[in-house]
């Protein structure tokens, strides 16, 4: 006779899960601490006209997508020189890049946001009308027709 036999089957325990909750929280909280929010790195100085008129707030900052246009700043003028260049997210690009860079940011869009897709120009105040201009065109050819001029804000002329 064994000592040792058992005469039914075993049965498995309950798993305690009482300190699950508190595990998951500190994970997300974790989580919530280290994640940053991407933000562009502006390569370009600009200096935007101050605006007193029509200015309006964007609600929905997910559907623009920002252009800026101004001289190199002064890590890059060095390489680059003092003439205007035009930044599309974080890199320096060719007017020709612009149809690209709309495709590619409509596509990252869920379809029912793409027509309200706009296009923010963030443009430096002493930057010639050319650049604008062959940019504007490019959006246009891009079907990018919601266009959004950034200005800065005049606090003192503000009610």
């Amino acid at each position: 006779m064994s000592k040792f036999r058992s005469n039914g089957k075993r049965e498995m325990p309950e798993l305690n899960t009482s300190s699950l909750p508190d595990l998951i929280f500190t994970v997300l909280f974790f989580f919530m601490m280290v994640t940053s929010m991407r933000e562009v790195e502006v390569k370009v100085q600009v200096k935007t006209p101050n605006g007193t008129t029509e200015i309006e707030k964007l609600e929905r900052k997910s559907l623009v997508s920002h252009i800026y246009i101004g001289p190199p700043s002064k890590t890059y003028r060095a390489v680059l020189g003092p003439a205007p260049r035009i930044q599309l997210n974080e890199n320096f690009a060719e007017v020709e890049a612009i149809r690209e860079f709309v495709s590619a940011e409509r596509e990252s869009m869920a379809e029912k946001d793409k027509p309200l897709m706009k296009m923010s120009l963030k443009i430096d105040k002493d930057v010639q009308m050319g650049i604008v201009n062959d940019v504007k065109l490019e959006l246009r050819k891009a079907r990018a027709l919601n266009i959004v001029y950034s200005a800065g804000i005049d606090k003192s002329q503000m009610k």
